[in-house]
């Protein structure tokens, strides 16, 4: 069910204007553009899935079994759906009008109707659905199944679940790769990523990946053919060449780094760990250089605006209020990355 939490917002919002840090004072990489208040207790969000065709971003509100809805041109919460429990991954597929996320809590893949906002499917059961990745040429969802050592495959016409893939590890990230038409996905005790054929529902390739204990989250560069990997349990980030899945570079990143965020148009790359510390990298190359680093309590979820190149970090507690925060590059990235 939705809920219209305007009134709420606003009230928050009067009370975090005092306390608030003036907007472009955060010094470093990026300026402070608003911290603007989202409904619900000052507890864990988890995914965030932008939508750039509606303007809108969702954020799983995780400890409040809660779907946040944002507008980012109005800049404020639109809707609130209850009813997903624990939730984790969200997936926003404009295409075929569909918002998908993770009901952790109820071992589920709850299926939104873009329009309505109403839950119209539940398939499942799958024991710890997290990440999720759409392929539009069969028409269906990926769902990373983490403590079920398992990718779940989800028919988008039917809403059914029609088949699960063994990985013998912990699934981390799931993502589809359009330039080879693959899902991949990161294994964690394999320490690799594993190829899959979205066609067949089939593994076509393992992948290792040196210098990463616990690979977990993924952003990619579809355009200039690299992804970029996570080892949780190391603070490592992978440089991967996707045209041969092998591992070009790594880097330090903060402890416990969680989700990662590629933007196309400046080669920014944004590195979200539960530290709270945020690494910033920019692609020179076929690797990466550090342009700096951010440490804000909670960032452990990062989205980025291709359009805008505005960044949204949705922190469970300020002051004691849940907060979404706009951040945008400071302008040496913006001028050197164009």
């Amino acid at each position: 069910m939705a809920r219209r939490d305007s009134i709420v917002a606003w009230s928050l919002f009067f009370s975090l204007a005092a306390c608030a840090p003036t907007l472009g004072q955060i010094p470093g990489p990026m300026s402070l553009v608003a911290n603007v208040p989202l409904p619900g207790p000052p507890v864990r969000f988890d995914y965030q899935s932008f939508d750039r065709t509606r303007g809108r971003l969702y954020i799983a509100h995780m400890n409040t079994d809660q779907l946040v809805v944002f507008d980012v041109n109005k800049r404020e919460v639109v809707a609130n759906l209850d009813g997903f429990a624990n939730v984790h991954g969200v997936l926003a597929v404009p295409e075929i009008n569909r918002i998908f996320a993770s009901a952790t809590g109820e071992h589920k893949l709850a299926i939104v109707d873009m329009q309505t906002l109403k839950t119209i499917a539940t398939p499942g059961p799958i024991k710890y659905p997290d990440g999720i990745a759409y392929a539009p040429g069969p028409n269906r969802i990926f769902v990373s199944d983490e403590h079920g050592n398992a990718d779940v495959v989800i028919d988008a016409a039917t809403n059914s679940l029609i088949a699960t893939i063994p990985l013998d590890g912990g699934a981390g990230n799931t993502v589809y790769d359009s330039g080879s038409g693959h899902i991949l996905v990161a294994v964690h005790e394999k320490n690799e990523l594993v190829s899959i054929d979205p066609a067949t529902a089939k593994i076509i390739g393992h992948h290792p990946m040196p210098g990463l204990e616990n690979p977990h989250g993924i952003a990619l560069d579809v355009d200039g053919r690299l992804a970029f990997v996570a080892g949780e349990e190391n603070g490592k980030l992978a440089v991967v060449d996707l045209t041969n899945m092998k591992v070009l570079n790594t880097f330090s990143v903060g402890k416990d780094p969680d989700v990662l965020a590629f933007d196309p148009g400046l080669k920014l790359l944004y590195v979200s760990a539960e530290s709270g510390d945020v690494m910033i990298f920019r692609e020179k190359g076929r690797t990466l250089e550090t342009v700096g680093s951010l440490s804000i309590p909670y960032a452990h979820t990062v989205c980025v605006d291709p359009d805008t190149h505005l960044v949204y970090f949705p922190l469970q507690n300020m002051n004691g209020f849940p907060v979404l925060r706009i951040m945008e590059p400071a302008h040496f990235l913006m001028k050197t990355s164009r």
